[in-house]
């Protein structure tokens, strides 16, 4: 069985449009994301398998995947709860928020 101890891996997966964590070679989570006509990604839903609830892959995986988003100079709209909770308690060096209408921003 695999465990929280094991490797954690994020990736970008652009033809399923989300970023994957994988606990070793098992996909612990994902985070969706779907570019606007702007160009902008709009991350609209953040999924964790419940064997890994609560153990900490839901952070590290937004925290990973809006460090990726900032290195390539994109645009993220937050749409989804746990995202729009992540980058108001956290700051992304480098990253650009378009923050949705009701959204409420920093």
């Amino acid at each position: 069985m695999t465990d929280i101890s094991d490797v954690l891996t994020v990736t970008r997966n652009d033809e399923a449009g989300r970023y994957e964590i994988h606990v070793g070679e098992v996909l612990g989570g994902f985070t969706e994301f779907v570019p606007d006509a702007r160009g902008r990604l709009v991350f609209p839903h953040t999924e964790v398998d419940p064997a890994f609830k609560g153990k900490g892959l839901a952070s590290v995986l937004v925290s990973q995947a809006m460090t990726d988003v900032a290195s390539r100079g994109e645009t993220v709209v937050p749409q989804c709860p746990f995202v729009v909770r992540y980058l108001r308690e956290n700051d992304v060096p480098g990253l650009t928020i378009d923050w949705p209408s009701g959204g409420g921003g920093v």
